[in-house]
């Protein structure tokens, strides 16, 4: 039997995807819960054995973070990363530790559950929809469909965005948004490595995309 551990902040989703599973003969779901830091707490009492079946996008921890903290616990732990998004950038962010999965929310039924069993028999799995052994300038992109934006940035992310968009400085957008400096930095930073864009002309561009401006 597989064991898997599931953590997502949506709890709609985490109490659909738990249910789904359960009703699968192979796999045991051993629990959920909903933040970064309730995993953190409960990761000692879990059998090694289970998988964790995690959201890429915590609102509490960033996910580097959150893995290095699960890697100096449990560092041979198999980690399922569950996401919306399609670029490979989050990929090879994530690949440093260790991960054995990478799959998309919107997969099928069958694609998960033969996901989860490669993992659980010591391979890895990687989303048909992520090209990990394509151009180099794809493996640098992210592409999410439009409804999805607020479930991929938060809304103090997409509102740094559309000031961003407007030249502001990072001083000028600490100022409206009653924040440091170094937080507006660190938001910047966040919206490239989420957006998986270069720079300041690849965050434009994606706001005029996905309609965040005028």
């Amino acid at each position: 039997m597989t064991r898997v551990f599931i953590i997502d902040d949506h709890e709609m989703y985490l109490e659909g995807l738990s249910l789904l599973l359960a009703k699968q003969s192979t796999i045991q779901v051993t629990g959920a819960c909903q933040t970064a830091t309730d995993l953190l707490e409960q990761l000692p009492q879990l059998s090694a054995e289970d998988i964790l079946l995690l959201d890429v996008n915590l609102p509490d921890m960033e996910e580097d973070v959150l893995l290095k903290e699960i890697r100096k616990t449990r560092p041979q732990q198999k980690i399922l990363y569950l996401t919306l998004m399609r670029g490979t950038r989050y990929v090879h962010k994530l690949s440093k530790f260790q991960i054995q999965g990478y799959i998309l929310k919107n997969a099928s039924v069958d694609e998960l559950v033969n996901a989860i069993e490669t993992v659980n028999g010591g391979g890895t799995y990687f989303s048909k929809e992520i090209d990990i052994m394509g151009s180099e300038t794809f493996r640098n992109t992210l592409t999410i469909e439009d409804r999805k934006v607020d479930e991929i940035l938060s809304k103090r992310e997409i509102e740094v965005l559309r000031l961003v968009c407007k030249e502001f400085s990072n001083a000028e957008i600490a100022q409206q948004l009653f924040l440091s400096i170094s937080t507006i930095e660190t938001h910047r930073k966040n919206l490239i490595a989420k957006l998986g864009v270069q720079n300041t002309v690849g965050l434009v561009k994606f706001a005029l995309r996905n309609n965040l401006i005028d």
